[in-house]
């Protein structure tokens, strides 16, 4: 994949080894350096709404927290749609993501992965990530919890 400079954010340069071999397909990129703007951190966002009550109400976890992942991860991702909306930002503008997944399954990376990359494929870009399988979330019916950190002007 050809990373069009048009489409990456001003702020970041994507930094790739001088070996590197462009054949190989890669979800993410080994480094973004930042060279000006300000850092976004997004808080970790479940599949409940960005606005949800704590402590949690087991009507919300009922109806948000489906037992499906994919299900989840897009509640998710739209959540950080919308915050990165607010913030004036946009999937171009994330340079790192963090992917915490409960009660790992053999083949979760992967779909977990093709959904959150989807939302990156418009900007054609492709930030640094972190994708770790946890024991357990804040509630038991939660399957994921994701958070980005961007930069903006």
């Amino acid at each position: 994949m050809t990373i069009r400079q048009d489409l990456i954010n001003q702020h970041m340069e994507v930094i790739h080894h001088p070996n590197y071999d462009r054949t190989v397909v890669m979800p993410y990129v080994p480094a973004i350096k930042i060279k000006s703007g300000k850092l976004l951190w997004l808080a970790g966002t479940t599949a409940l709404p960005v606005y949800h009550d704590h402590p949690h109400r087991r009507k919300d976890l009922v109806k948000h927290m489906p037992n499906d992942l994919e299900a989840q991860t897009r509640a998710s991702m739209e959540g950080i749609q919308k915050t990165l909306e607010a913030a004036g930002a946009t999937f171009r503008d994330v340079v790192h993501v963090f992917v915490f997944r409960a009660r790992p399954r053999m083949g979760d990376i992967g779909r977990v992965s093709a959904i959150i990359n989807s939302y990156f494929a418009p900007y054609n870009h492709r930030p640094t990530s972190t994708n770790l399988a946890v024991l357990e979330l804040g509630e038991p019916e939660q399957l994921i919890e994701i958070q980005m950190v961007a930069v903006v002007d």
